[in-house]
């Protein structure tokens, strides 16, 4: 018999709490690190309420979201 595989850690996964400085307004909310949803892109393609949204990182670092 296998042993289940270990989950992977929020860290791992990209899920990191909300860093107070950056989140003051909602401290209790999971923050997602951008590189982990970009994964080495430029651009990701987030399907959200049936709708296609483009998130895209800018050269100066800034992030984009459109519909």
């Amino acid at each position: 018999m296998q042993a289940a595989m270990p989950r992977p850690s929020a860290l791992a996964q990209g899920i990191l709490p909300a860093a107070p400085e950056t989140m003051s307004d909602a401290p209790n909310l999971p923050a997602v690190d951008s590189h982990s949803l970009l994964r080495g892109h430029k651009a990701v393609t987030i399907q959200h309420n049936g709708a296609l949204y483009r998130l895209q990182a800018t050269r100066l670092g800034k992030l984009i979201l459109t519909k």
